[in-house]
C-alpha cells in the first residue's frame, strides 16, 4: 500500500463515494502522505481498524500478562522554553489557543498488536509494526447527511476531590472549549447548513492503566447537501487539520506549531476512519504509540492559552501518556 499525496488521497476518497465503494483511511497531521483501501486490501497490508460498526482484523484478545510501562518524559527546560515562546505568540495576537505537542520516550512490556487488542477505546488503529491509535476522540461522523463533530477540550484527573465541578468550571479549561467548539462551528459551516450545538462541554470518564481522566467534550451537528459523497475529499481536507489538535486561527496557529514543536508529529493529530459505501466515520489520531528504530514513542500535548501555566500543562501533557489497559 503507497503513501498517497494529498490531491491523490481527495481524488481517491471522491472516486470512492461517489461509486459508494468501502475504504478506510489513515490521514496525516499535514495531509502530504496519506492512506486510503478497501477493507481487505488494507489489512493485508497491516493496516488494522476497531471503530463502531467497523472492524477488519481477527485479531483475538487473549490473556496475559499484566500491562507496564515506563516513561522518560521530555526535558522540563525545553518544554518551558517552547511553552514561553507559545504565550509570547499569544500575547502578540498570532494565536488565541494552540495545541503544543512533544514526544515522551517509553517502554512497555507489550507489543504493538497487543495494545491494539487489549486496549479500550471506541475507536482504535494498528499500522503494523509501526503504530497504534487509541482515540477517544470523533471528528467527524456522517450518517445519511447529518454530520457531527465531538471536539474534545479539558482534561482533569479523576480522583481531585470535585473534578467534575473543576473541569466544568475552570476559566482556562473553559475559555479552551469555547474557542475550539466556535472553530469547529466555523469549520462545519464550510460544508454543512444549519450548524448547531447540540451537547455544549459534557464531560466523560476514561479509564487507564494509570488511573481514570475526566475529559470534557461538545457535540456540533450541521445538515449536508445530497450530493457530498462525490466531493467527500474535498470536504474532508477543507476541515483539516482538526481544531482540537491545532487552535486558532487555525493558519498562523500552523505556523507557530511548525516553528515550535521541533520534531515531525506524522500521523499523530491526523485522523482515521472508515466508509461503509453510505456512511462515514472518523476519529483524531490522539493517544498516539509509535515505534522509531526499535524504540517506541509515546506523543500527547494539550492546549495552551494565555491563561495556562507551564507547570501544570507540562504535567497535563504527562497525563495523556497512559495507555486503556486494564
Amino acid at each position: 500500500m503507497e503513501f498517497l499525496s494529498k490531491s491523490n488521497t481527495i481524488q481517491t476518497i471522491n472516486e470512492r463515494a461517489s461509486l459508494g465503494t468501502p475504504f478506510v483511511f489513515l490521514i496525516s497531521f499535514k495531509g502530504e502522505e496519506n492512506l486510503v483501501a478497501g477493507p481487505e486490501d488494507a489489512a493485508a497490508a497491516g493496516l488494522f481498524l476497531e471503530m463502531p460498526g467497523m472492524e477488519n482484523h481477527t485479531f483475538k484478545k487473549v490473556p496475559g500478562p499484566a500491562f507496564q510501562m515506563r516513561s522518560r518524559p521530555p526535558d522540563k527546560d525545553a518544554y518551558h522554553r517552547s511553552f514561553q515562546h507559545v504565550q509570547n505568540q499569544i500575547l502578540y495576537g498570532n494565536s488565541f489557543l494552540l495545541n503544543l505537542t512533544q514526544p515522551t520516550q517509553v517502554e512497555s512490556n507489550l507489543s504493538l498488536e497487543e495494545i491494539f487488542t487489549r486496549s479500550m477505546a471506541p475507536h482504535k488503529l494498528l499500522l503494523k509494526d509501526k503504530l497504534v491509535i487509541f482515540s477517544p476522540e470523533r471528528f467527524i461522523r456522517i450518517l445519511g447527511r447529518t454530520i457531527t463533530s465531538n471536539p474534545m477540550k479539558g482534561t482533569l484527573d479523576a480522583s481531585i476531590p470535585g473534578a467534575y465541578r473543576l473541569l466544568a468550571s475552570d476559566p482556562k479549561e473553559d475559555a479552551e472549549h469555547n474557542t475550539i467548539v466556535d472553530l469547529i462551528r466555523n469549520d462545519l459551516s464550510l460544508v454543512a447548513k444549519n450548524v448547531r450545538v447540540k451537547r455544549f462541554k459534557y464531560i466523560e470518564k476514561l479509564r487507564t492503566h494509570r488511573g481514570e481522566l475526566l475529559q470534557m467534550s461538545s457535540e456540533i451537528t450541521g445538515k449536508l447537501p445530497s450530493d457530498f459523497r462525490k466531493n467527500l475529499g474535498d470536504l474532508l481536507f477543507s476541515m483539516l487539520p482538526a481544531g482540537s489538535i491545532c487552535g486558532a486561527p487555525k493558519k498562523k496557529t500552523l505556523e507557530i506549531i511548525q516553528s515550535t514543536e521541533g520534531y515531525e508529529r506524522g500521523f499523530y493529530t491526523g485522523i482515521f476512519g472508515h466508509f461503509d459505501g453510505k456512511n462515514l466515520d472518523s476519529a483524531v489520531a490522539i493517544r498516539y504509540l509509535e515505534k522509531q528504530e526499535g524504540q517506541m514513542v509515546f506523543k500527547s500535548g494539550g492546549g495552551i492559552t494565555y491563561m495556562s501555566e507551564w507547570k501544570r500543562e507540562y504535567e497535563e501533557m504527562q497525563k495523556k501518556v497512559y495507555v486503556p489497559v486494564y
